[in-house]
């Protein structure tokens, strides 16, 4: 892995992202509806972040693309509230780093676009993720915010920015 570069997202990178999101939901064992899995959205990523107030990158490896993450608008709710969306990584690039350098990269383009506060949600199963969100200062909540639709999300956290 000589070439890694995180960037914005491009029109050619939707299908190689949809099999990094929806592969890490079979490993884990991640209800496939009510999450990003069953999201019209996950097979048009690009087309689904090209709004004044959202934003998506890529990890690209050697021209393949081996995972995302990206900030949108919380739906139905506070104007300076965003999300972090749809962050999934391939096995290949977990555990060098590169989720937590895509994570500051959402969190200081969420601070730059004029957020106030950032939510996320997760599965219990990703463990690993949560401990990072948590290393960075999210706290959890109680239930939801805002409409994601994600149902069988059942970990909630937000942070101040």
């Amino acid at each position: 892995m000589n070439n890694i570069v995180i960037r914005e997202i491009e029109p050619q990178d939707n299908k190689q992202l949809e099999e990094v999101i929806r592969g890490c939901f079979h490993e884990f064992k991640i209800p496939l509806e009510g999450t990003a899995y069953s999201d019209p959205e996950t097979k048009k990523m690009y087309e689904s972040y090209q709004n004044d107030n959202d934003i998506y990158y890529v990890v690209e490896v050697d021209g393949e693309i081996l995972g995302g993450g990206g900030i949108k608008p919380l739906k139905d709710f506070e104007s300076d509230v965003c999300e972090i969306q749809k962050m999934y990584f391939s096995p290949k690039v977990r555990g060098k780093g590169y989720g937590r350098k895509l994570f500051e990269k959402c969190m200081q383009s969420a601070k730059v676009l004029g957020y106030r506060t950032c939510y996320l949600e997760s599965a219990s199963q990703l463990k690993a993720a949560i401990h990072i969100y948590e290393s960075y200062g999210f706290e959890h909540l109680n239930g939801p915010l805002g409409n994601t639709g994600h149902y069988s999300c059942g970990v909630w956290m937000t942070k101040d920015l």
